[in-house]
């Protein structure tokens, strides 16, 4: 480990905990395990069954793995029976009524359960830079995060009324080799090695912060069994903020082309697609800089070491590799085709 793994694994000795992940194959979640094993922890993961897919590596073979529908409570504690966990971490919360069967189900049965909310749940547009963990929570464009948030407010009040041991993390954008963090994906990567013009959301001037997700888990990881977390909340990301037109700039560096940048407004983009809309105009549109002081009180001397740059060039090796992972998306090309036709001029 370098010094910073050492700091965030080593301020306190727990390696050991047993650790329950209800996911784990995500982008996120699948780098989760691989650190919380690394440092020692013991891990259980429950999920469907399926494999962590997307071409990402097959979870460490001392990974514990059950199968069940996380939504359907009789299965879940079949599969768990009577065992106790250190710590319970749930991927897959969306909305209240998961919440609720997850108190149910873990009440008395762990010592800190880890709600991944969305820093999109944040004041959207935000009033001030940067964001902290007491910035209000407030999103009127986008339903994801509004039951982001009622599930938060959930386990504040259960944590209030009787000391469910909650902890709460958002992370922001958060990527990995095979995620291409753009809206659009592969099929914005292939564009710009055609020559194609691509689309980017308002004048391309906002901030954005993008974290790759082994950075993410180092610091995740080094929350577990805090008594310090309890009842709080906790954003995790990188302190690179990037403009949009940079970041489809180091993605196309990484291809080994020039990108053609066309500028639409999001609101337009959302009238013609309202699922990019949704998460344009309440998220990405939005200039998003974050204060991690908070989490760096827990994990001392955490910071997320890789750098757009490096993480796209990355994402372009992996997709490369294996032409199949380059999947083309032809109703979000013809989407751009028209935007761009409108726009070009």
């Amino acid at each position: 480990m370098n010094s910073q793994e050492t700091n965030a694994a080593g301020a306190r000795d727990l390696a050991g905990l047993s650790v329950l992940i209800l996911g784990g194959t995500g982008t996120i979640s699948s780098e989760v395990v691989r650190r919380a094993v690394a440092v020692g922890h013991r891990v259980t993961v429950l999920n469907r069954g399926q494999s962590t897919g997307c071409g990402r590596p097959a979870l460490p073979s001392e990974v514990r793995v059950l199968a069940a529908d996380v939504r359907d409570t009789a299965a879940v504690r079949a599969a768990i029976g009577p065992q106790e966990f250190d710590v319970v971490v749930d991927f897959l919360g969306f909305v209240p009524d998961h919440v609720r069967g997850d108190i149910e189900l873990f009440s008395g049965r762990t010592g800190q359960y880890i709600f991944i909310s969305s820093a999109s749940a944040y004041q959207t547009p935000p009033a001030r830079l940067p964001v902290t963990e007491s910035t209000p929570l407030r999103n009127p464009f986008w339903r994801y995060s509004r039951d982001k948030i009622a599930c938060e407010d959930l386990l504040v009040a259960t944590y209030r009324e009787t000391g469910f041991p909650m902890t709460i993390v958002r992370p922001s954008h958060t990527y990995d080799a095979t995620s291409v963090p753009i809206d659009g994906g592969w099929t914005v990567v292939e564009r710009m090695r055609r020559g194609l013009p691509v689309v980017v959301p308002g004048d391309g001037t906002s901030l954005w912060t993008l974290t790759h997700s082994r950075d993410f888990a180092v610091a995740f990881v080094g929350l577990f069994g805090e008594p310090r977390t309890l009842g709080q909340a906790f954003h995790i990301t990188a302190d690179e903020a990037l403009p949009w037109n940079r970041i489809f700039a180091d993605v196309a560096r990484a291809a080994g082309v020039e990108p053609k940048l066309v500028h639409v407004p999001s609101d337009v983009i959302a009238r013609h697609d309202a699922d990019l809309g949704a998460g344009l105009l309440g998220d990405r549109a939005h200039s998003m800089v974050f204060d991690n002081s908070l989490v760096r009180t827990i994990v001392p001397g955490w910071r997320a070491l890789t750098s757009f740059a490096q993480g796209a060039r990355e994402i372009v090796a992996w997709h490369d590799a294996d032409p199949r992972r380059q999947r083309i998306d032809e109703r979000l090309n013809a989407l751009f085709d028209r935007l761009v036709a409108a726009y070009r001029g």
